[in-house]
């Protein structure tokens, strides 16, 4: 009993340092899926009071949810805890349009006013339509029809009046229920026929016809929402989008899914099709939280609809969700502004913006922007002598204000007066002067432009001021003269040319200099072939000297110095590659004489080269030396594989007929590996040509078949000692073999049934005779 004890305390042990390594992987990283869903496993063994931070952990991660929610509720209702239990629905239930969720819900009513009477029934009447006012348009509310049906049938009737009341209560229920496409709107239908029927036939039929054509439609609908919910997963918990494929699928059912919604399938009112299609957009949220497309798209489906209080609405919900997001706040103020609502959109400027010191030089132009259309010049002006303190205030801000007091307010001298004061801080941005030369150039003002350019040459590195000579450059082609432009291109090539380690040949001038010296807009003095090879020419001109060193390492070069190169290899180890041999390549040509190209040898020592099997047998060479490859190969080759080989017939390409080459060898007869009383495979193929490359691969209009008369005296020394033998079995196959075998590899395989048993034994009609006929030779 005491090791039972000890079993039980070591068992909650390692459960509790579990829980806390998954409930830190999720603190590590919170939107951890996997970690999440056994954590919420785990969870439900735990004491409530355990369990309780868990779940606020996993929930405010994942606060729509919810079966996290579903769970954490009940584990308060298994305690009996109902105010718990109130303020966790009341947390929830509003955001998380889930039907398990609501039945939860509707449960916990049932419990608590299933003893309060009359009172407790009419309190679980109002949470009925309370929950259906919400999920009743779900596809999955048709249980929440017949409980709701089967409560209002339950309600006792003490008079007549009450029973009509009754009665008409489970009417409207059913009329609801049956004109939407759920999952049970079949079922419902019947139970609303055997219902209106067990109350008067007589108005059953008026009522019933009048239902039929909305039934069916909602029939209709139905089958057609049910292929978009289908594709849908809807166990998928709202994680940001880290754009795999799963997610993209999902976003794309939910995009077909709501346009489907939109374009109100039932031909209903638009009031009850818009309630429907923002019943769609929550249920959609509560998967796709984090998306920010989602949330715009919902708020300006509602400002297209005529809601703007709704539309606010959604915008300060996806705020709260995603903070961190500026497109919406910059969206939400937009919409603000557009209604005239001044202020609302300054404080949400104002929240981008925070203390000022973590605020971005967006913000700072956008805020700059906003206090210009909105309260005037001065409170701009104002405001960016402030943001200039910041210390996130970039160059961008002053750009932004001097175009705005230069295109806005028709005033050009505080737009330079801006500039210059920026080119005291921002002399080293590229960007910054160009911007300022942009300027300049509306001014029209060329003696300062030249000015500006000069003076930020001076002070850029030459690898930051490539962009500044382009348009220095370009400036000089379009407003200077002849001189004027040769001096500032030449500089500019002197300049650049320190970056590169090709620094002479930037030097040399070549016809791009032309082209860009007279070339307009997309206009060019030249086509775009010449342009082409142009821009090939200048880049084999970079980089000739490095090909040549590479070309030179690859093939061998004789000026190269093996000792150097040896010591350039070994000084870098991660940078030695193995390069192929092309010197010794040859073309595959399948029409090529035997006597044209070889294959070398590259083998290890000791093992057959399959490059010889293909070249000319009589003749290799290899390293300048005549050897007969062929006979070398052929002694290490089993008798059996080299009556096979021998016995291959030529082909057209790379690609032969295989149902050819089946026919052929299933007609050959191929020893059956006795090495001992069968001489040397060089012996026995004496008799018949090798076969060459051309034999192997060349066309076979001009190469017999190696099974006709080639072979033919080599045959019948292998088959004379079995000819006794076989004679019986030929004259019992006569009637099969004197037939041509077909080429289709099925009618091969019954002839071979046909033969019986006899053709195992020869091993000369089996599926891989030569093998068949080796193994029975080394077993006998």
């Amino acid at each position: 009993m005491a090791e039972g004890g000890r079993n039980s305390i070591e068992n909650h042990a390692g459960a509790e340092v579990k829980d806390k390594t998954l409930s830190e992987n999720v603190m590590v990283d919170k939107y951890n899926v996997e970690a999440a869903e056994i954590l919420a496993n785990e969870v439900q063994h735990l004491p409530i009071s355990e369990a309780v931070p868990i779940y606020e952990q996993l929930l405010s991660a994942f606060p729509t949810a919810a079966k996290y929610w579903k769970q954490y509720v009940e584990a308060y209702m298994a305690v009996n805890n109902d105010d718990a239990t109130k303020q966790i629905f009341s947390r929830c239930l509003l955001n998380c349009l889930q039907i398990p969720l609501w039945r939860c819900y509707i449960r916990f009513i049932r419990k608590v006013n299933e003893k309060k009477g009359v009172e407790g029934q009419e309190e679980t009447r109002k949470a009925f339509d309370f929950m259906l006012s919400y999920v009743g348009a779900d596809i999955a509310s048709g249980p929440l029809w017949m409980e709701y049906i089967t409560f209002l049938k339950s309600l006792p009737a003490l008079t007549v009046q009450e029973e009509s009341h009754r009665m008409t209560a489970v009417r409207k229920a059913y009329q609801k229920a049956i004109v939407t496409p759920t999952h049970h709107v079949e079922q419902l239908w019947k139970e609303y026929e055997n219902f209106e029927n067990s109350v008067s036939r007589a108005l059953a039929k008026g009522l019933l016809s009048e239902y039929q054509p909305k039934y069916n439609s909602a029939r209709a609908v139905y089958r057609e929402r049910k292929k978009y919910v289908d594709e849908i997963d809807w166990n998928m918990l709202a994680v940001p989008p880290t754009g795999s494929y799963k997610e993209e699928l999902q976003w794309m059912a939910w995009k077909r899914f709501l346009a489907f919604e939109k374009g109100n399938p039932q031909r209903i009112d638009s009031v009850s099709s818009n309630k429907r299609i923002v019943y769609t957009y929550e249920q959609c949220l509560m998967y796709l939280y984090h998306y920010s497309d989602v949330w715009y798209d919902y708020a300006t489906w509602h400002e297209k609809a005529g809601s703007i209080d709704a539309a606010i609405k959604v915008f300060q919900r996806a705020v709260k969700a995603l903070p961190d997001s500026e497109m919406l706040r910059y969206a939400y103020a937009e919409l603000e502004e557009s209604r005239g609502a001044i202020q609302p959109a300054k404080k949400i400027y104002e929240s981008l913006l925070g203390d000022g010191v973590n605020a971005t030089a967006l913000a700072h132009i956008q805020f700059i922007r906003f206090l210009r259309r909105t309260e005037g010049v001065e409170a701009a002006r104002k405001y960016f002598l402030d943001a200039r303190k910041s210390p996130n205030c970039t160059y961008h801000v002053y750009v932004a204000y001097a175009m705005m007091a230069f295109c806005l307010d028709k005033d050009p001298k505080i737009a330079h007066n801006v500039f210059e004061a920026g080119l005291k801080r921002f002399m080293h941005e590229p960007g910054y002067i160009l911007e300022y030369a942009d300027f300049l150039s509306r001014l029209n003002d060329d003696r300062n432009i030249r000015a500006l350019f000069e003076r930020a040459l001076s002070s850029l590195p030459p690898e930051e001021s490539v962009e500044v000579w382009k348009r220095f450059t370009q400036f000089e082609q379009t407003y200077g003269d002849l001189t004027s432009m040769l001096k500032v291109e030449q500089r500019r090539k002197e300049a650049l040319s320190r970056t590169g380690e090709d620094g002479g040949s930037v030097l040399d001038s070549s016809l791009q200099d032309v082209v860009s010296r007279y070339s307009f807009m997309d206009l060019w003095p030249c086509s775009s072939k010449d342009l082409d090879h142009l821009a090939r020419i200048e880049w084999l001109a970079k980089n000739i000297n490095k090909k040549v060193d590479k070309l030179a390492v690859l093939n061998g070069d004789g000026s190269t110095d093996k000792g150097s190169l040896s010591l350039t290899t070994n000084s870098n180890p991660s940078a030695k590659v193995i390069y192929p041999d092309t010197s010794r390549m040859v073309i595959y040509d399948p029409r090529q004489k035997p006597a044209t190209g070889f294959l070398p040898s590259t083998t290890a020592p000791g093992l057959p080269a399959v490059s010889s099997t293909l070249s000319n047998p009589s003749v290799s060479i290899v390293g300048g030396g005549i050897s007969n490859a062929f006979d070398e190969v052929l002694k290490a080759t089993p008798p059996a594989l080299a009556m096979f080989i021998a016995n291959l017939p030529t082909v057209e390409g790379p690609s032969p007929d295989v149902d050819v080459v089946l026919s052929i060898l299933l007609q050959s007869n191929i020893q059956t590996g006795q090495t001992g009383k069968s001489g040397s495979p060089s012996a026995q193929l004496s008799a018949g040509p090798a076969p060459t490359t051309s034999d192997l691969s060349g066309s076979s209009k001009s190469h017999p078949i190696p099974s006709g008369s080639s072979f033919k005296s080599m045959r019948e020394r292998q088959s004379g000692k079995r000819k006794d033998q076989d004679r019986q079995e030929d004259d019992e196959t006569a009637t099969v073999q004197s037939v041509p075998l077909p080429r289709d590899v099925f009618k091969i395989r019954q002839i071979q049934k046909a033969r019986g048993g006899t053709t195992s034994q020869t091993g000369s009609a089996s599926y891989g005779s030569a093998f068949s006929g080796e193994l029975s030779g080394s077993t006998g």
